[in-house]
């Protein structure tokens, strides 16, 4: 008789193996998708034809989105690694994008030159601090950062729609609950025909690499990660670490904030976000919190979000998108399994059963 055992592996697989594995597992999950897709009644080649078409003929709602999600991954990559779980970045984009709103509305005359920078800067500090609350409770009460990010999200939220249908409503909307645009100073000017986040976004990337990699408190991050008590037997001070990587987490996810409300959205409103702070983690998580791999991973989820409307033509429920997502997770999570664990069979002896 033999018996199935999992086992933890002791060493881990190649690179290879591992990027052939998740490549794999892309595959059975769009072949997976393809099925259900066919039982549905829908033509599966045609469906992927048309997410394929996306970024070819919305390239610049595509870069929009991707920019977004990087921005907001970057920012949640860097609390993850030192596992602290910030599941709070729709709230930490919103006080961002209030930062920055405030800076447009105070200094509408400003030249963009001094602006547009003060804006950022604006969007960076009110998403740090937004940040640090749940950092300071935990470290102070140790209380859940995931519960209390979490709940953060809709008091932020909450704020915008008080700013939104009171003192920021705009008069001359007719009633409508709308914010005013910015002026064209606070907006952020095209470059090849999309707005200039994308050099933003790649600057940060490229910062954010270095810093994780090759600085001081990119490893100190790591340590803590791995184990805070080996940390602190080092002689780390692991609230002072963690406090610095918190603030420069919520204030990247500020900065995303910032550009979508003055590139984008040209104002700010409560649904501006478009739940993305919570696509973030996800993509932050598939890219192994890399940034890098976080780049490509929210472009191809921005061409799966960005194809919704074109599925619509096809008579397709939009939604169709967001159960291609999870299946993809689903089978990208079960690939982990078999990356950090094996399975062997192994025989029972007649004396081993008697036993």
């Amino acid at each position: 008789m033999s018996m199935i055992q999992i086992s933890k592996r002791q060493k881990g697989t190649s690179k290879l193996v591992d990027v052939l594995i998740r490549i794999g597992a892309i595959v059975l999950s769009l072949i997976f998708i393809g099925i259900v897709l066919a039982i549905m009644g829908y033509d599966p080649f045609k469906v992927f034809g048309k997410i394929i078409q996306t970024p070819f003929k919305r390239f610049k709602d595509v870069m929009n989105k991707t920019i977004m999600l990087t921005t907001l991954s970057l920012g949640i990559a860097i609390a993850f690694r030192m596992k602290f779980w910030n599941i709070g970045a729709e709230g930490q984009f919103y006080m961002g994008a209030f930062g920055a709103a405030s800076m447009a509305f105070m200094c509408p005359n400003l030249p963009p030159i001094l602006l547009l920078p003060l804006m950022c800067v604006a969007g960076f500090v009110c998403g740090g601090l937004w940040a640090l609350i749940p950092a300071v409770i935990k470290a102070r009460f140790g209380a859940s950062e995931t519960l209390v990010t979490l709940m953060m999200n809709y008091i932020a939220i909450a704020f915008i729609s008080y700013l939104q249908y009171g003192p920021w409503k705009d008069p001359a909307a007719l009633g409508a609950a709308k914010v005013p645009n910015f002026s064209e100073n606070a907006v952020l000017p095209d470059v090849f025909g999309i707005h200039a986040g994308w050099i933003i976004m790649l600057v940060l990337v490229i910062i954010m690499t270095i810093l994780l990699r090759y600085t001081k408190l990119g490893y100190q991050i790591d340590v803590i990660g791995e184990s805070e008590t080996t940390a602190k037997y080092a002689g780390m001070n692991t609230v002072k670490i963690l406090v610095i990587a918190v603030l420069i987490s919520g204030g990247l996810c500020g900065m995303a904030g910032f550009m979508q409300s003055s590139a984008v959205e040209k104002s700010i409103t409560d649904s501006m976000s478009a739940g993305l702070g919570f696509t973030a983690v996800i993509t932050a998580w598939l890219a192994k919190l890399k940034p890098p791999v976080i780049v490509v991973a929210s472009f191809m989820f921005s061409i799966l979000l960005q194809s919704g409307s074109s599925l619509q033509v096809m008579k397709i429920p939009s939604s169709i998108t967001e159960i291609m997502q999870g299946v993809i997770i689903f089978f990208v999570l079960a690939c982990e399994f078999f990356i950090n664990y094996k399975i062997s069979f192994r025989k029972h002896t007649a004396v081993k059963e008697a036993e």
